[in-house]
């Protein structure tokens, strides 16, 4: 009887995050037969929103990822994987730092962001960014996981990272997304949605900003939180939309929300490979979205399932146009992503990439 390959994926937690929503999702569906699976976490058990029935998840009950790594040592002495893959740019770099002491395991890094601009962005460094910089601590894995073009350049120009290192896999459309009904008529108040955390990178303040200056009926659901939060509250009170806004801070309907509305708002400046967009159009709802690096060029095909704008005129004029001109077709839009990042082809992808860098 062949030996499954021993496969270990590591998150800092399982809280609601784009990073954390994929793997959790890969490693709960990846083949059973080929695979020995198990989700380690370095923080608390909590209430998540992510299945995990059917592999075996490991708390390690810590407050940083740094105190984790005596026990990610241990457990990798003891369980001895082949493969170890880590998500998130601290937690990439922690695990570098301990690949050293095994090189008989192969190391993968998925990276979450286009580095060299979400760091525009953030107040926040990399927690091991003083003991080991990215340029350097990402050289020490065996591969680095993108998930976008965009993503796969910036590792390449910005931090150097060999080309033989890099993979690029795109993100999956996870379960639940379906296509919604077609309807007869079209809303006479046009409904609007975004999904994301409140923070500057993700651009909500343009969006509030744009929908200001709107000359149509509308309303507006946001879905998120974040630390940015209260200041656009604030601001959709400024511009006098509060009777237009609702606000979500958490929901699991997700995938209803969508499905109800007739546009995803796009705000974001920079993103890594955003899951809210390739849902969206799951659903067979179109986007619209500002030019940004980070997956776009490979979702948003302009006409069929969305419209990119360059600046903040042309982003006002494509909400217009997409209301009064374009007649969208559902089925269409789905389609448009289906194709490319069904979970079908996607997993494969993955099972292809364990079992290839197993075999090395």
């Amino acid at each position: 009887m062949k030996t499954k390959i021993k496969l270990i994926f590591i998150l800092p937690d399982l809280t609601s995050g784009g990073a954390e929503r994929v793997v959790s999702f890969i490693a709960n569906n990846i083949s059973k037969d080929t695979f020995d699976t198990s989700l380690w976490l370095a923080g608390h058990q909590r209430k998540t929103p992510y299945n995990t029935d059917s592999i075996e998840v490991k708390y390690f009950n810590k407050t940083r990822v740094l105190t984790a790594i005596p026990d990610f040592i241990k457990g990798f002495a003891k369980s001895k994987p082949d493969v170890v893959v880590s998500s998130i740019a601290h937690v990439n770099t922690a695990i570098a730092m301990i690949s050293v002491f095994f090189p008989k395991i192969k190391f993968i890094g998925r990276e979450a962001n286009v580095m060299s601009v979400v760091k525009d962005f953030s107040h926040s460094k990399n927690r091991f960014g003083n003991l080991i910089p990215i340029d350097l601590s990402y050289k020490m894995l065996d591969l680095i996981l993108c998930q976008s073009i965009d993503m796969c350049e910036d590792m390449k120009t910005t931090f150097h990272i060999p080309e033989k290192k890099l993979r690029i896999i795109n993100n999956p459309i996870t379960d639940r997304f379906n296509l919604k009904p077609v309807k007869d008529t079209p809303h006479s108040c046009v409904q609007f949605i975004t999904v994301a955390q409140f923070k500057k990178q993700k651009g909500h303040e343009r969006l509030i900003k744009a929908l200001a200056k709107l000359d149509h009926d509308f309303h507006y659901t946001l879905i998120g939180r974040g630390p940015e939060e209260a200041h656009i509250l604030d601001l959709i009170d400024t511009y006098n939309l509060k009777d237009k806004v609702t606000h979500i801070s958490f929901t699991k309907d997700v995938d209803k929300h969508l499905a109800e509305s007739d546009f995803f708002l796009q705000g974001s400046y920079v993103e890594g490979f955003p899951n809210c967009l390739i849902e969206s159009c799951a659903v067979g709802t179109p986007v619209l979205a500002y030019k940004a690096p980070g997956g776009l060029n490979e979702i948003i095909e302009d006409g069929i399932n969305g419209l990119v704008a360059d600046n903040d005129d042309d982003y006002l004029k494509n909400i217009e146009y997409a209301i009064n001109t374009i007649k969208w077709n559902p089925e269409t839009v789905r389609e448009s992503v289906y194709k490319k990042f069904n979970k079908e082809r996607i997993l494969k992808q993955y099972e292809n990439l364990f079992i290839e860098i197993s075999n090395t």
